[in-house]
């Protein structure tokens, strides 16, 4: 059975303090999180020890990452390696954000390296994909977001494949104006799972998590998360404010 998960990228936002008052807020929501629904905190690097020491306790909210340099050590000021994650106590890493790739130019084969670097150090990754507006007009959507995963993870063996989630990121469809339904987030996340099924098997593919991560808030929740290939959320925006979070989290929780 696989996990249904929704995770928090708080992305470049809040100071020390707000970001200790925000993980408390939730923590004060108490959801009722089981093995099979959970929760994920991606802070700012800044912020992994401590919160990190807020949810110690809890047995079903992980702490992750926005990121890891693809190299393991070395000259890379500003940079973060995986096994400096691991031992700040990171369970999971974010790879492959559309912000990394368009931002930072971050290529496949990078992002390849960091995903091995990651699982090398015991580090689950939530790899990201998604199509950007040109490419969702030309209705080419399929095979762009195919490649991104034959780059990013088919040389991984099938055993690897139980630390990786993916999430599907409808760039087209973030600050755009334009929204895409939960019927296209379907359509999407079905094609995904036949994608890595063709590679790896029907098994491997049916204990993915595959996230959603367009735009997802309280009001839309639900009807996302009752997608049948719909396994949970990778949460911009909305995870900033207690509240809206865990009005994400109960829609999951419902699912």
């Amino acid at each position: 059975m696989r996990k249904k998960i929704v995770a928090g990228n708080w992305k470049m936002n809040l100071n020390l303090e707000d970001g200790k008052n925000l993980v408390a807020g939730i923590l004060a929501g108490n959801p009722a999180l089981t093995e099979s629904k959970q929760v994920v905190i991606a802070p700012p690097f800044i912020h992994l020890l401590q919160t990190g020491v807020q949810i110690e306790n809890q047995q079903y909210i992980s702490l992750g990452a926005q990121n890891c340099h693809f190299e393991a050590s070395g000259a890379f000021t500003g940079e973060v390696s995986a096994a400096m994650l691991q031992s700040a106590g990171v369970q999971y890493v974010i790879i492959g954000h559309s912000e990394r790739r368009e931002y930072f130019n971050e290529t496949d084969s990078q992002l390849a390296q960091k995903t091995d670097l990651a699982l090398h150090n015991g580090l689950k990754v939530i790899f990201c994909c998604g199509e950007p507006l040109d490419i969702r007009d030309a209705d080419t959507q399929n095979d762009y977001v195919a490649a991104q995963i034959k780059a990013g993870l088919f040389h991984l063996d099938a055993t690897s494949l139980k630390d990786i989630v993916i999430a599907y990121e409808p760039i087209w469809a973030i600050g755009t104006g334009r929204t895409a339904t939960a019927a296209q987030a379907q359509e999407m996340h079905a094609h995904i799972r036949q994608i890595v099924a063709a590679q790896y098997g029907n098994d491997v593919a049916n204990d993915m998590s595959i996230l959603y991560g367009g735009s997802c808030k309280p009001a839309n929740a639900a009807e996302l998360m009752a997608c049948p290939d719909v396994d949970g959320g990778l949460i911009g925006g909305a995870s900033l404010k207690a509240e809206e979070f865990l009005g994400i989290i109960d829609a999951m929780i419902k699912s």
